[in-house]
């Protein structure tokens, strides 16, 4: 089974970002949830190439606004 081990970095430091594992290739415009929040990523980068079934991505996420209650 593949592990695709996502280093991930929020724009405008809403996040601190982080490392994530997912059994799936990951594209941009994917919502990631983490913690409470939600995060789409906008960019999505090899860092280096597969070893064995381990690929190693860096994906820049932006936060996603939740509604406002009225």
């Amino acid at each position: 089974m593949a592990v695709y081990k996502i280093s991930y970095v929020v724009v405008e430091g809403t996040h601190p970002g982080g490392i994530i594992n997912l059994d799936h290739k990951p594209k941009v415009g994917d919502v990631l949830t983490m913690g409470e929040q939600q995060f789409e990523i906008v960019e999505l980068l090899e860092l280096i190439p597969p070893r064995g079934e381990f690929y190693y991505l860096h994906a820049t996420c932006k936060a996603i606004q939740q509604a406002l209650e009225s």
